[in-house]
């Protein structure tokens, strides 16, 4: 009756959680069995659709209002373009703003004739985020964020790595504010902010630097990678808050010195870097929801006939951990931590550079993460295969450790000193499995994270069908692979590799030594199954490492088996015992 009960009860669980998946599926993993949106489409107010891993507008009639926008902003004149190996664009001499920039190595989608990413829109677009830069004045006209200025260019302006651009506005007043404008061949503007006071008098002058942008074309802000506003402050990288933080608070005031501050998705960022000055960073909701990162710097009163300047670096690209760390030895502090490593950094950063260099040598990023999959687990082979002749050890005992529990049954203290004395004696160590396991937990962990954060596996092919490993398997059994017209619900689209991971991980589960409690056999025996649809909508290469680990295990677990044949001999004859039990059952019954 008990175990007809726990079979009920196992099925019952099993259903609500796949009824119930595709519920929360669709909440985190908005992406999967998504329509491409329709350009043609109306655009519906004030509608948005829920964040994606990746980040950017999700609601067809937003993407079709984008690009209508677009052509109205960039086709209308008085702005400098911007022409870099890194990134495109140009700057609005309305107010100077650094508000049209795509980034040049990184398409949009995974078709060969998509466009680039697109991380900067200008103001009142669906997407917008840009970078403005400018003095507050006390008493004095200067090019704040309220002011209506139009900066003066040179005829020809052309933003390029070798030809820096500088932009002037005179107040009328005595004072003559420029703008100087420098891009590197990657992700970095520097701006040169300079007041000069030709005026009689002196004057009391502020410069700030701001970022402002919309959380509608934010990433997914998960457990363990962060999305939103990012910083670091007085030498220390702060991940703890996000956009809902802004919201309630209205203002943030980050305490100590600001080294850099911006916002930040999984695979790009914004983000200003005061240069040899002091200045503060504040995050501040707009409303609608829009935020800006302010920062400031100290308030200088500029004597007649004197020059004040301040230097900001402006980074605006993608998070390429390469490039951050350049930047980061150049002198932006801890930039490199933008990417949320999390506490296993120190063992993160070199399976990633190692995933790069296989990457570079196979030139195909799937044989990429099998081969650093084969590697790890070779290095720990001899943790595992300790802890596997420790599991075939207490194995061994366990008949005298059965004959002990039952002479002692009334004794626990007795009993309890007794398996110690056994333990003892047999020189066996009941720990010493479980140590094995917990060493390699970091190291998988370390392993999962990296491929989450791995912008380098982005649009990156695998074989066949696998275009994007970065995005789920495009392909579901229920529709044959798209030969039926229609779209499988969240909780039952499961693809190849989804199919594939279930699979291996039974025949792994297969190999293990059988559970004494018949409730952990049953959640055992649906455990891949489960797994199976909780996988199904991560990144293709999550799952092709997993199935590689998978496969690696089993051949391990065969290869120790072979070593320990008392274990695997063990295994079969508990395994039949409880098949004779069973029938014997069946047979009352």
């Amino acid at each position: 009756m008990d175990k007809q009960r726990n079979i009920i009860l196992a099925v019952v669980l099993t259903a609500l959680v796949l009824f119930g998946w595709q519920a929360g599926v669709g909440y985190f993993y908005p992406q999967a069995n998504k329509p491409q949106p329709v350009e043609q489409a109306t655009p519906t107010a004030g509608s948005t659709g829920k964040p994606t891993r990746e980040g950017g507008l999700t609601d067809s009639g937003e993407v079709a209002l984008e690009q209508q926008d677009l052509k109205t902003a960039l086709t209308g004149g008085n702005r400098v373009p911007i022409a870099a190996p890194g990134l495109s664009g140009s700057i609005n001499l309305n107010g100077g703003v650094v508000d049209d920039l795509v980034i040049n190595r990184h398409r949009e989608t995974v078709k060969k004739d998509s466009g680039p990413v697109r991380i900067y829109s200008p103001a009142g677009t669906p997407a917008q985020q840009f970078a403005r830069f400018g003095w507050v004045g006390q008493g004095v006209k200067a090019p704040g964020l309220d002011t209506p200025i139009v900066w003066t260019a040179p005829a020809g302006a052309r933003l390029t790595p070798a030809t820096p651009v500088t932009l002037t506005w005179d107040n009328g007043a005595g004072q003559l504010f420029t703008l100087t404008y420098r891009i590197d061949d990657n992700y970095l503007i520097t701006v040169d902010q300079a007041v000069a006071n030709k005026g009689p008098a002196p004057v009391t002058l502020q410069a700030f630097g701001v970022v402002n942008r919309t959380d509608r074309t934010a990433s997914l802000d998960t457990w363990n990678v962060h999305s939103g506003p990012i910083g670091a402050f007085d030498g220390s990288v702060t991940f703890g808050t996000n956009y809902k933080d802004v919201v309630s608070a209205g203002n943030i005031d980050q305490t100590g010195k600001a080294d850099w501050l911006g916002f930040t998705d999984v695979y790009w960022m914004s983000a200003l870097a005061p240069v040899n000055t002091a200045a503060k960073g504040t995050f501040r909701s707009l409303g609608n929801q829009i935020f800006r990162a302010d920062l400031v710097y100290d308030q200088k009163i500029v004597q007649p006939g004197q020059r004040l300047a301040v230097t900001t670096k402006l980074f605006a690209g993608a998070k390429e951990h390469n490039v951050l760390d350049a930047y980061e030895k150049a002198g932006i502090p801890n930039f490199g931590l933008s990417i949320d490593w999390g506490w296993f950094r120190w063992f993160e950063k070199p399976i990633f550079w190692l995933l790069t260099s296989l990457f570079k040598l196979v030139g195909n990023f799937g044989v990429a993460i099998i081969l650093l999959t084969a590697i790890v687990r070779g290095i720990m082979f001899p943790v595992a295969q300790r802890g596997f002749a420790s599991m075939a050890a207490m194995r061994a005992i366990q008949p005298k450790m059965k004959a002990i529990q039952e002479r002692y049954k009334d004794d626990k203290q007795k009993q309890q000193l007794e398996i110690m004395a056994l333990y003892k004696q047999e020189k066996v160590n009941p720990l010493a499995g479980c140590l094995p396991m917990f060493l390699q937990i970091p190291v998988f962990f370390a392993l999962y994270k990296t491929l989450i954060l791995a912008i380098e596996m982005r649009h990156q092919p695998f074989v066949f069908w696998i275009k994007d490993l970065s995005a789920p398997d495009p392909l579901h059994i229920l529709n044959l692979f798209g030969l039926l017209p229609f779209d499988p619900p969240s909780f039952l689209a499961i693809g190849v590799l989804a199919l594939l991971l279930g699979v291996t991980m039974y025949l792994q589960f297969k190999l293990n030594p059988a559970q004494m409690d018949p409730a952990q056999q049953q959640v055992f025996a649906l455990m891949p199954w489960f797994m199976m649809f909780v996988m199904a909508p991560f990144a293709s290469g999550l799952l092709v490492y997993w199935i590689t680990s998978n496969l690696l295990t089993i051949a391990q677990q065969k290869f120790l088996y072979s070593r320990h044949p008392q274990l695997k001999a063990m295994a079969e004859k508990e395994a039949q015992d409880k098949a004779r039990a069973s029938e014997r059952g069946k047979s009352k019954a």
